[in-house]
């Protein structure tokens, strides 16, 4: 007599294991917020963007409240390419004088943004453009000290439109746009914008995903990777230089997110299929997540 056993499929089997086992995290996270900064390659690679999207949408569908923020400096510069305009950088930031900012808003709000809604609703989700000029949801501001045109910093957020759409099972896509009180438009640095926006909401969650494994003691050994950090450790990371470059405005809208009420942020490799997934809901965690010291142990 054949054991029951034979007629399982083994790969059905092992797909109903993973969901098992991945229940007990889908109970902690129902109902709470994640926000998720989507870019690198991620964004550009087809298949990277399919599976992203994908995560995106299996989180909202078990519960999880996702709010997706997301920049476009790649698409940014074709456009002014194609327009005849030279991007220019300064100490890593883009110089935006008036023609720059207008290609930075078509493209993130009516291009990009749009592109994300579209790819989510595909895939079964049900997403809503935003900016931050809607209902007031950022205002931004001039970063002091620095000549670069219209590029700022986030001065106020507003979550209660975000908050009506997570609730009602919406998941909201927002382009790092802003404009100040006079309704000037201002380009938002996408890593920044994303932290003060999960700071405004309470997230459980802040994941930037990135072009790296995480923080890394050797930026040329990947094999270096510092899984877990508090705040004060990620601070003297950047002090002794450990954390530079671009990777000192990630750590540091981390640290901001998780001193205004965060629980956890973490760095991660987008380039991994379903990065998202294995980092919310699996032991292993893939990036570099950063907590209040009262969390560390």
């Amino acid at each position: 007599m054949s054991n029951t056993t034979d007629f399982i499929n083994e790969e059905a089997a092992t797909r109903v294991r993973i969901l098992s086992e991945a229940l007990p995290y889908i109970q902690h996270f129902a109902g709470r917020t994640v926000v998720v900064k989507y870019g690198g390659a991620a964004m550009k690679d087809s298949s990277l963007k399919d599976k992203v999207i994908r995560d995106i949408v299996f989180m909202a569908s078990v519960g999880v409240r996702p709010v997706v923020i997301h920049g476009g400096g790649p698409e940014i510069n074709s456009w002014l390419d194609k327009l005849g305009i030279e991007p220019k950088f300064q100490d890593g930031l883009r110089v935006t004088d008036g023609p720059t900012m207008d290609v930075v808003e078509m493209v993130l709000v009516g291009r990009v943004n749009k592109e994300l809604v579209s790819l989510i609703n595909q895939a079964g989700g049900m997403a809503v453009g935003l900016c931050g000029k809607d209902g007031n949801l950022v205002k931004a501001r001039p970063i002091p000290n620095k000549d670069i045109g219209f590029v700022g910093e986030v001065n106020s957020v507003n979550p209660r439109l975000i908050d009506s759409l997570a609730k009602s099972g919406y998941i909201p896509v927002i382009s790092s746009v802003a404009a100040d009180e006079s309704g000037q438009a201002y380009n938002i640095n996408a890593d920044t914008f994303a932290g003060e926006v999960a700071a405004a909401l309470g997230a459980e969650k802040l994941i930037l995903l990135t072009d790296t494994r995480g923080i890394l003691r050797d930026y040329k050994d990947p094999s270096t990777l510092i899984t877990k950090l508090d705040i004060q450790q990620a601070r003297e990371l950047i002090k002794e230089g450990v954390v530079a470059g671009g990777m000192i405005p990630k750590v540091t809208c981390c640290v901001r997110s998780l001193a205004q009420g965060v629980r956890a942020a973490h760095i991660i490799d987008g380039r991994l299929p379903h990065a998202l997934l294995l980092e919310v809901f699996s032991d292993m965690g893939i990036g570099s997540m950063i907590v209040g010291s009262s969390f560390l142990d």
